[in-house]
């Protein structure tokens, strides 16, 4: 695809824009970045998708994050992003940080998902294909798998490295215990597991102990879902609209996880919000990166991303604010328990 108009980025990009070294590296994430999941499909329409990842960047942006399974269909995203690279951002390969994973499934037969070595090589050697790079900045195993000895996964993700195809290895949807295996394995082999990508929310506290493991390891830690897929927006604030995820029967999100249990807190955390001058989903990304190095942003325009990014103008919550933010949701996790 060809357009006419050329893209001159923001010069005044880096001037807003937050890094955290990640971990215990030299590398810094800039506190917001950016996900190419959800509304980079076979659907899209590219010159959104090519707005949203170019805004992003001119905001600071510099962190995009993929999977070889994102789309659907699996490999879109990435096919996707490949093109808005070799178009627009070629010459600032080295500004960008660019993440892909693998463990979900990718292809029919045997080999086409979970933690082999098999799996994993050829999957990264198809995403490198796909967006058109020698290698990704981090490449992440994107679950763990019970099939598959931990030794063989690290040995995978050691050999990556050794090639070069990938700077620093991830790892996601692990738990504590295998966090600490994965780290075991990859220091025995002169490695370190550089980040973990974890569901974490206001309204999704689950990984608690991750985080906590985490940082006993000097592993830097990223948030995905960091709204509870719009939940901690205003988006649900009177009921559910029409043209929702919720409403569409998402196999991710569904209305029957809108109880009104949550709505209540959704909508106590929102008055706080309010009270601070922000929106909920600047408020919900705060509170967020006061727990993880970084939080990944979704979104579908490029309005979403220019007001997430305003949360940057308030980071400080105040010992009131976190008191009555814990009061709400301490409670909410208390009436979950009981349904």
């Amino acid at each position: 695809m060809k357009y006419t108009e050329s893209y001159e980025p923001n010069r005044k990009r880096y001037e807003t824009m937050q890094y955290r070294f990640c971990g215990a590296s030299g590398l810094k994430l800039p506190v917001m970045s950016f996900g190419l999941w959800h509304n980079f499909n076979i659907t899209s329409s590219y010159e959104n998708c090519r707005k949203l990842v170019l805004g992003a960047f001119d905001l600071g942006i510099t962190h995009f994050d993929l999977a070889n399974n994102y789309g659907p269909v699996p490999g879109t995203s990435e096919q996707i992003f490949g093109e808005i690279l070799k178009q627009d951002l070629r010459e600032h390969r080295d500004e960008l940080l660019i993440t892909t994973k693998a463990g979900y499934d990718m292809w029919e037969g045997p080999y086409g998902s979970g933690g082999s070595k098999k799996y994993l090589i050829s999957s990264l050697d198809q995403s490198l294909q796909r967006m058109g790079l020698d290698y990704v900045d981090i490449f992440y195993h994107h679950r763990p798998d019970a099939e598959t000895p931990i030794e063989e996964t690290a040995e995978a993700l050691e050999q990556i490295i050794r090639q070069g195809k990938a700077l620093y290895i991830g790892i996601s949807n692990y738990g504590p215990e295998d966090t600490e295996r994965m780290e075991k394995e990859l220091k025995r082999r002169n490695l370190h597991c550089l980040i973990h990508q974890v569901r974490y929310s206001m309204l999704d506290q689950s990984n608690r102990e991750v985080l906590k493991k985490a940082k006993e390891l000097s592993i830097g830690t990223i948030a995905f879902c960091p709204l509870a897929q719009g939940l901690l927006t205003d988006k649900y604030l009177n009921g559910i609209p029409e043209n929702s995820r919720a409403a569409s029967g998402s196999k991710f999100f569904d209305k029957n996880k809108i109880t009104p249990e949550k709505l209540e807190a959704v909508r106590m955390l929102n008055q706080i919000a309010l009270n601070r001058g922000q929106s909920l989903a600047q408020m919900a990304l705060i509170w967020n990166l006061q727990k993880n190095t970084s939080v990944i942003l979704g979104a579908s325009r490029l309005e979403q991303i220019h007001e997430n990014v305003r949360a940057l103008d308030n980071m400080q919550l105040t010992e009131q604010e976190l008191s009555q933010m814990n009061v709400i949701l301490s409670n909410l996790e208390e009436k979950e328990k009981k349904v």
